[in-house]
Parts: C-alpha cells; sequence; structure tokens
C-alpha cells in the first residue's frame, strides 16, 4: 500500500515520474484563465483566515458541503468562519473519489506544510496553524503567486471595468507577475436578460458617448476592446448556454436592439440573431488585434431559481446543459473563415459527450499558427482525473495533443495553483503509458520537449507574449 500523497502520486511507471519530476514538476505557470480579483492581488492584503482564503466563493465546495447535508447558514449564511470551517473538515472524510479530496491535501501540503488528513478530528488544530501562517508576509496575495511560481495570469473582466488594478500592478516595478485582463463581454449579447439595457448604460459611462443605435452599440465595443488590448489583454472569453448562429439583416439587428432599450419582450429566435451578430463581430475584432478567443460552450445555469432568487449568482446551482450545437459552431467558425477574420480560438464543452466533436470541429479550421484551433483543457464539471485524461486522449485521438496549451484553474482561490501540479502528474502519466506499453518511443528529447510545451511553452507562444522568465 502506497501511502497518501505520496511523492509519485498518480505516477504509475518509472517514464512518468522521470517526465514529471525532470521535465514537469519546476515548469513556471502561465494561468491564462481564472476569476482571481485583481484588486486583491493590488492590494495585497492579509487574509483574516483560512476560511476567507479558501472557502469564500468556492462553489465546488459549497456543492460537497450541500450533499453532505450541511446547513447553507454554514455555508454562505452567517455563521462564523470558524463554524462554516469546521462544517468543510467535516465533509472532506466523505470526499473519496473526488477532486476536491486531493486539491484539498496538496493545498494543505503544498502551502501549509500539513500533511495529515483533514477532519473533524483536527479541524480545530488545523484552524489554528493556517491561521496563524496566513499572517505571515509569505502568505500576501502577491507572495502565494511567486510561491506558485505563476509568471502570469489572465483574470476575467466586464468591458465596463476600468482596469485600474491591473494597471497599478503593471505600473509596480517590484512586482513581476503579469496579471493580464480578459475582455468577457456576456451581457453584451445576453440581450434576452432583464439586465441589458441597465448594461448598455455602464457601457456608456465607460467609453463617454451615447448608444442610440446598433451601430452605436459596436463603436462602442470596439472602443472598450481596443482600451483593453492598451492595457494588455490578449484573450476574450464568452459563457454560450444555447444557439449561438443565426444569420440576420442589419435593419433586423437595429430594430431588435431599439425594442429591447424600449424594454419589450424579444423572442428567442430575435435574442439567437443578435447573439450570433454580435459574437462575429467581436470575432473580426479579435482578429484584427491578435487576440485568442475563448468559447465555454454547455452551462445550464441557475438550475434552482428559489435559490438563485436567495443567494444570486455563481452560488452552486449550475449544471451541464444538453443542447446539439455542432452545427451551429461550425456555420459561426465558417463564417469568421469566410471572412478571413477567424481569431485564434480555444473551445471548451461541459458536456464530456461532446469531446469527440470538439476534438474533430478544431480540426476544420486549423491554418497558419500551430494549434490555432484548441480543445480547451477539461472544464468545471470534467476537471478531474477521468475528465482530463478522456478530454487529452480525444484530442490526441484525432488531432494534435502536443500542441495543446494545457492546464488553467478556473479558479477564484489564490490557493488553487496546485491544479496545476495534479495535471502534470497526470499528462506525465499519461504519456509515460504510452511509452511503457511500446506506443511511442522512449525518446526523452523529444518527450522532454513535448512536456515543457504543454506545460507552459505553448500557451506562452500561442498568446505571443514576453513573461518575466523569458
Amino acid at each position: 500500500m502506497k501511502p497518501f500523497l505520496h511523492e509519485d502520486f498518480l505516477l504509475d511507471s518509472e517514464t512518468a515520474k522521470k517526465l514529471y519530476h525532470q521535465y514537469a514538476k519546476d515548469m513556471p505557470i502561465f494561468d491564462y484563465h481564472c476569476h482571481l480579483s485583481a484588486k486583491e492581488i493590488a492590494e495585497n492584503r492579509k487574509f483574516a483566515n483560512i476560511t476567507e482564503a479558501w472557502l469564500g466563493g468556492d462553489h465546488y465546495k459549497w456543492r460537497a458541503m450541500r450533499s453532505n447535508g450541511v446547513s447553507e447558514e454554514y455555508i454562505t449564511g452567517e455563521k462564523s468562519d470558524k463554524e462554516k470551517f469546521v462544517r468543510w473538515a467535516e465533509t472532506v472524510p466523505y470526499l473519496i473519489g473526488n477532486p476536491l479530496y486531493h486539491w484539498t491535501h496538496l493545498e494543505l501540503q503544498r502551502y501549509f506544510g500539513i500533511t495529515e488528513p483533514l477532519s473533524a478530528e483536527n479541524a480545530d488544530n488545523i484552524w489554528e496553524r493556517c491561521n496563524t501562517l496566513l499572517q505571515d508576509e509569505a502568505f500576501t496575495p502577491r507572495a502565494l503567486l511567486k510561491r506558485s511560481n505563476v509568471v502570469a495570469l489572465c483574470t476575467t473582466d466586464d468591458p465596463t471595468d476600468s482596469l485600474a488594478d491591473h494597471r497599478k500592478l503593471r505600473d509596480d516595478p517590484a512586482f513581476d507577475v503579469q496579471v493580464l485582463p480578459t475582455f468577457r463581454p456576456d451581457q453584451a449579447y445576453q440581450i434576452e436578460k432583464e439586465t441589458f439595457p441597465s448594461w448598455v448604460q455602464q457601457l456608456e459611462q465607460a467609453t463617454d458617448m451615447a448608444i442610440d443605435t446598433y451601430h452605436d452599440f459596436l463603436t462602442a465595443l470596439a472602443r472598450r476592446i481596443q482600451f483593453f488590448h492598451e492595457a494588455g489583454c490578449r484573450l476574450s472569453d464568452h459563457s454560450i448556454e444555447s444557439s449561438f448562429y443565426r444569420e440576420a439583416t442589419e435593419e433586423e439587428l437595429s430594430a431588435i436592439f431599439r425594442k429591447k432599450l424600449d424594454r419589450k419582450i424579444l423572442g428567442p429566435e430575435e435574442a439567437a440573431k443578435f447573439r450570433s451578430a454580435v459574437l462575429l463581430f467581436l470575432g473580426q475584432r479579435y482578429h484584427q488585434y491578435g487576440w485568442a478567443m475563448q468559447l465555454h460552450i454547455g452551462g445550464l445555469r441557475n438550475a434552482n431559481t428559489r435559490k438563485l432568487h436567495l443567494l444570486g449568482p455563481n452560488t452552486g446551482y449550475d449544471s451541464i446543459a444538453d443542447f446539439c450545437y455542432a452545427e451551429d459552431l461550425a456555420r459561426f467558425l465558417d463564417a469568421l473563415d469566410q471572412r478571413q477574420s477567424l481569431p485564434k480560438t480555444i473551445l471548451y464543452c461541459l458536456n464530456p459527450r461532446d469531446n469527440y466533436m470538439i476534438a474533430a470541429m478544431i480540426g476544420n479550421f486549423q491554418e497558419g499558427v500551430p494549434g490555432k484551433l484548441q480543445f480547451g483543457s477539461a472544464w468545471w464539471f470534467n476537471d478531474h482525473h477521468d475528465g482530463m485524461k478522456e478530454q487529452m486522449k480525444a484530442l490526441a485521438n484525432v488531432g494534435l495533443l502536443s500542441r495543446f496549451i494545457g492546464m488553467l484553474t478556473d479558479s477564484r482561490s489564490l490557493l488553487s495553483f496546485t491544479r496545476h501540479e495534479y495535471f502534470r502528474r497526470i499528462l506525465c502519466n499519461l504519456l509515460g503509458d504510452w511509452v511503457e506499453r511500446g506506443e511511442y518511443p522512449a525518446d526523452f528529447a523529444l518527450l522532454e520537449q513535448i512536456v515543457r510545451n504543454i506545460c507552459f511553452e505553448n500557451i506562452r507562444n500561442y498568446l505571443d507574449m514576453e513573461l518575466s522568465n523569458d
């Protein structure tokens, strides 16, 4: 029996061990998609306790606690931070088979030096030990990034954001981790939502221009793209939750836009036409600026409407949608390609049944840039051992795994960078298994290049960025 989380955890062969320990382990991290707060990093404030650093905003953990029967007052409610931590500690032993069990203990080991499994019995002791360490300068947000070997990360930002905190970090000579914005314009094309007219008003304020027509709206979006580009942005991100390709005339789109500003109800087809047109416009702009476009497809948001009204969005009540979108996706990418304006594109699917569809789709539009279209890393409900492995196998079977841009955290926590270690171990074990079975030669010079590229070099080259380790 092997010890828990031992040095060769998830590494089943000598080849896998060599690939991980010699090539992958110490590679820097470029976390190109996360939900960290630039403000939190800029202010560099210390965390009051481990609950604040670990449980706040983490709906993965919240879902697990609810499944374990924990009352909401100990999750998002008014109970004290210590009481919330204790309820999490009580839940952890029951997470067998869940990646949260591995992530929890990797974080305790790597950041706090705590090797014993968390439970109700040692919750008080671990609470005190973690909180004492969190007061040390090594646990400020900026120090945690450096300790994690992060050289760059991309946050997720609304087009109306001032990006003041990003500028503050960029202009600080004492801080050399690049914290870059990502253009996330979901509210620009989710015209069916009641909040759309008020968001247009925010866009007016951000651009200092009146937005009365559809043409004005596109002009304002173009200005914000330029603003983000000047702030170092090289990525956009989009949540796609329903049909997203319909053709429409300028006259139709203008009428749809005006109708919504007048706070009239739109039909599903009108919303789909507007969504498609805005995404096509944005895609062409991204191509113009050399950006990469991310599409996160297949989330079923806010399934529990009662809890949505009580707690708001992003509180753990989302799941996997099952709508079919292969034809929409092909027509959308083709429309951009026909205009010779298809940007570098990263596609993520939430439903694992779509793995091979996405892996095959990207092969239709590869041109000019190695891995121009990417099958993004296993996302959200697929972000576990099986999900990561199956995503990489699908990509390898019908595409080029060696051009894969690798892992990201998609996290709101500064303690989550051990997920890169988790991914790298799974990657090296997969490659090592192929070598051990004679399916790939034991050419370690080439294997080293492949491992290092997937861990870091591919994403740095993909976004054409100069980083502090260069």
